[in-house]
């Protein structure tokens, strides 16, 4: 009897501490993992200062405003390659900043615009070109856009409208001064640009 006792207190004795360290076990990876959890919600999180008072800011996420930020620099692309005004100096510059933001495909086309007499046309003309954007469409998987726009070119005689369609993909580039959304446009082609309207203007 004493030894069934001794065996029984024994095992007893055993199954407490398993249970013990098992428990620990559990505490010690529910702390860990809390601690965890913890640290990544504190790194989501940034403090702006008013003064000596902190405010608490969500620092976006670049998965959650990517489309928004690749729209806008389609767009921004778009109006420093097409928004000239007949002034030769602003026209490099304004086509230079355009040529930060897409790959050759835009050089070869700003080249091929060159040839064509294009900016020394606005220039004799004294025309002023802008482009109105319609929509844009993105696919966020693909990273492929279509950019839908008006081009206006207005001289003095008359006005010249025109459908510009345009479409191309989407690289990650580190951001810069000169590419700030860290974005860059390739494989860039023009769809259509077509007459819509031409518009007479009456001479006074």
């Amino acid at each position: 009897m004493l030894i069934e006792s001794l065996a029984q207190k024994t095992r007893l004795a055993m199954m407490t501490v398993f249970a013990t360290i098992v428990g620990c076990a559990v505490i010690c990876g529910f702390t860990v993992w809390c601690c965890i959890s913890l640290v990544n919600r504190e790194r989501q999180q940034i403090y702006v200062l008013d003064g000596d008072i902190p405010f608490l800011a969500e620092r976006a996420q670049l998965e959650a405003n990517f489309t928004m930020e690749a729209k806008a620099h389609i767009q921004l692309f778009h109006q420093y390659f097409f928004n000239l005004p007949p002034d030769n100096d602003y026209i490099k510059w304004t086509v230079g900043k355009a040529m930060y933001m897409a790959d050759g495909t835009a050089l070869k086309q700003k080249q091929a615009m060159d040839e064509n007499g294009f900016y020394s046309d606005i220039i004799s003309s004294s025309a002023v070109c802008t482009i109105m954007c319609d929509s844009i469409q993105f696919d966020e998987y693909e990273r492929k856009f279509t950019y839908y726009g008006t081009h206006l070119i207005k001289r003095r005689t008359r006005d010249l409208k025109r459908s510009m369609v345009t479409t191309g993909y989407i690289e990650s580039v580190p951001r810069t001064r000169n590419n700030p959304h860290g974005l860059m446009i390739t494989n860039w082609r023009t769809l259509e640009n077509k007459d819509l309207a031409n518009v007479k203007l009456k001479q006074k």
